[in-house]
């Protein structure tokens, strides 16, 4: 059922021959970046631009670096902390025991009276 009067969908400015009309690009060069899984990414940078000394694998997401030998090592993940784990970082246990001891007070006289 093809039909010769298909509607095809085209971009706002693009000439016949695809984006030839805006003009020349501007000078480029690659600059090769690779990541602790061995992966190279390749972005393009004006020629008179400064690159980056780091760039994020579009592939793995770990940090690139330009010397193949010595990429930057992967970040350290932190595991997720419980609220126990933050509250026994500002408190020792004898703390809590105070802290306890004392509620447990409170509740206690709010029983009886």
């Amino acid at each position: 059922m093809a039909s010769g009067n298909a509607i095809r969908g085209t971009r706002v400015g693009a000439g016949p021959m695809g984006e030839s009309e805006r003009g020349e690009t501007a000078p480029r060069r690659h600059v090769s970046y690779w990541c602790a899984n061995g992966h190279e990414t390749r972005p393009s940078f004006a020629s008179d631009a400064d690159e980056p000394d780091g760039w994020d694998c579009p592939r793995c997401g770990l940090p690139a670096g330009r010397n193949y030998e010595a990429p930057p090592a992967p970040p350290r993940n932190e595991p997720y902390k419980t609220h126990l784990a933050y509250v026994k970082e500002r408190r020792s246990d004898a703390d809590g025991a105070a802290i306890l001891e004392e509620a447990l007070t409170r509740l206690r006289a709010q029983r009886e009276g």
